[in-house]
C-alpha cells in the first residue's frame, strides 16, 4: 500500500468537498480548486475525512495513489490557508515596484522590467527588495515566483539577482591567475 495514498485528509468546516468520477472539487470563501482523480483510484467522504483506495495493486496504480492524495491535499490547503513564496532582491539599485495589474523590476538592465500578473496571483512588494507572491494554486505561485527569478538569476561570483528567501547559494571564487582584483 502507497503510505502517503492511505492517510485520510481531514477536511476543515466552511471547505465543500464535492466529487466527481474523474475529479475533486474543493469550495471555499478563498476560492474554488479541482484536483484530478485518475482512472483506478475512488474517492470516499466520510465523517469530515476524504479517503482514497485503488482498485488494484499495480505499480502504476500505487504511484497515482499517492500522487492523487498529494495533489487533493495542495487543493485543500490552497482553498484553506493559501500558498506564498518569498523572493528577495539583492544587488546595487535592484527594486521592485509595483503598479495595478504590473510588477516593475530594476535589475541592472536598461530598461526596466515588467511582468504582468497573472490572474488568480496576488503580489506585494513588501520592501522595495523584498517580494511575497500569494494565491490558492501551489503550483501557480511556484511558477509565478520562479518567472520572476529568472529575470536576474543570482550571479555565481557576486550572488548579485533575484532568489527565494532562505535559498542557499555558494559563491565562486575568482578565477586563479587574475591580477588585480
Amino acid at each position: 500500500m502507497s503510505r502517503v495514498g492511505r492517510r485520510a485528509i481531514e477536511v476543515p468546516d466552511g471547505v465543500k468537498v464535492t466529487l466527481h468520477l474523474d475529479k475533486i472539487e474543493f469550495e471555499s470563501s478563498k476560492g474554488k480548486l479541482e484536483s484530478p482523480l485518475f482512472r483506478g483510484i475512488q474517492a470516499k467522504l466520510e465523517d469530515k475525512k476524504l479517503l482514497l483506495t485503488r482498485a488494484e495493486d499495480s505499480k502504476e496504480l500505487r504511484t497515482f495513489h499517492g500522487l492523487t492524495r498529494s495533489l487533493a491535499q495542495n487543493a485543500l490547503i490552497g482553498v484553506t490557508t493559501g500558498f506564498s513564496k518569498q523572493l528577495e532582491i539583492v544587488g546595487v539599485g535592484y527594486r521592485a515596484k509595483l503598479e495595478k495589474d504590473c510588477l516593475e523590476l530594476s535589475l541592472g538592465y536598461s530598461k526596466p522590467v515588467l511582468y504582468k500578473i497573472p490572474k488568480g496571483i496576488q503580489i506585494v512588494v513588501e520592501k522595495p527588495t523584498l517580494i511575497t507572491v500569494k494565491g490558492i494554486n501551489k503550483q501557480q505561485v511556484g511558477q509565478v515566483a520562479e518567472e520572476i527569478k529568472r529575470y536576474r538569476k543570482p550571479d555565481p561570483y557576486k550572488l548579485k539577482g533575484v532568489r527565494f528567501v532562505g535559498e542557499r547559494l555558494i559563491k565562486k571564487e575568482r578565477k586563479a591567475g587574475v591580477a588585480g582584483a
